[in-house]
């Protein structure tokens, strides 16, 4: 290396000296018969370690000759880590990282879009941004559902090349706007019908209501039952007439007690003389207004001897 100069490996008088590391001690040796003069030295296996200039300086004769060569290791990229920053919802913005940890430099990244089903497109979204001062850096900007997918980065150098995969799922989100309508549009919903199954059970509470009603409705303008006198034919007469009778509003009664009380006062039987007996009918001889009753038009039969 330049500024730390050490031999290597030496051959004079006959013998080899070596002088190496332990990092260098079975990887390195000449490589053919140097007797033949063929000075010429193998490393293997390379490590990044053994790259620097090399210079090989032959003395014969008296007269030394240099000859240099420089030796460059190209070391492929390690398999790089693919790894995703950002929100997978649809509109937002995704980053996508990827990194070989060693490898020769440069190193060239690449990211594309592998292909799943048949007729998919292995470019990135159109609005894809890369990051030019870290190109394992790529922005999915503005992400839609056609943006899923799976997204592989290829890292590679001079010595070689190494890829990562990496799976993107956006996610399908409403908006606040869309949410609060909806909810706004349940809930208004919800009262309607709540209002409308109130009214309904109003309603038929009403009507419940006034059919319970309509039977004790009194009319004002009904004409109150009156009593009329009747000549009762029997006995059993008299007694339906006597239970009419009882059945009668309590005006009619006490109008019944008075004239009773005037018949029983003015006709009063005498010993020894048949009589007819007359009673109060009620409701059911809804006739003319009875008139008033005096004892010469209730005397029909002529006193006949015991």
């Amino acid at each position: 290396n330049e500024g730390n100069q050490k031999v290597v490996i030496t051959y004079s008088s006959r013998h080899v000296y070596s002088n190496l590391t332990e990092e260098q001690k079975g990887r390195v040796a000449f490589a053919s018969n140097f007797l033949a003069g063929d000075a010429s030295l193998q490393i293997e296996p390379l490590k990044p370690s053994d790259e620097g200039r090399y210079s090989c300086k032959v003395k014969n004769s008296g007269r030394y000759v240099w000859s240099h060569v420089i030796l460059k290791v190209l070391v492929r990229p390690s398999k790089p880590k693919c790894e995703l920053e950002g929100e997978l919802t649809e509109g937002s913005d995704v980053t996508l990282q990827c990194e070989s940890a060693s490898g020769t430099k440069p190193i060239m990244y690449y990211w594309q879009r592998l292909r799943e089903k048949e007729g998919e497109d292995e470019r990135l979204p159109p609005k894809s941004r890369i990051d030019y001062s870290n190109p394992g850096r790529v922005l999915l900007h503005n992400l839609t559902m056609s943006s899923s997918g799976l997204y592989q980065c290829t890292a590679g150098n001079e010595a070689g090349k190494e890829s990562c995969v990496v799976r993107v799922t956006v996610r399908y989100v409403q908006s606040i706007g869309m949410i609060a309508g909806a909810v706004t549009g349940m809930v208004a919903g919800a009262l309607l019908i709540f209002l409308l199954v109130w009214l309904l059970i109003r309603r038929k509470d009403k009507e419940r209501y006034e059919e319970e009603e309509r039977p004790n409705e009194i009319r004002e303008d009904a004409e109150a039952p009156k009593a009329r006198l009747v000549k009762p034919s029997s006995s059993s007469s008299g007694s339906q007439s006597s239970r009419s009778g009882s059945s009668s509003t309590r005006s009619t009664a006490n109008s019944a007690s008075r004239s009773q009380r005037t018949l029983s006062t003015e006709a009063a039987p005498q010993p020894g003389l048949a009589t007819h007996t007359y009673s109060l009918v009620g409701p059911e001889g809804r006739g003319s207004e009875p008139k008033k009753v005096h004892h010469a038009t209730l005397t029909k039969a002529e006193p006949h001897p015991a």
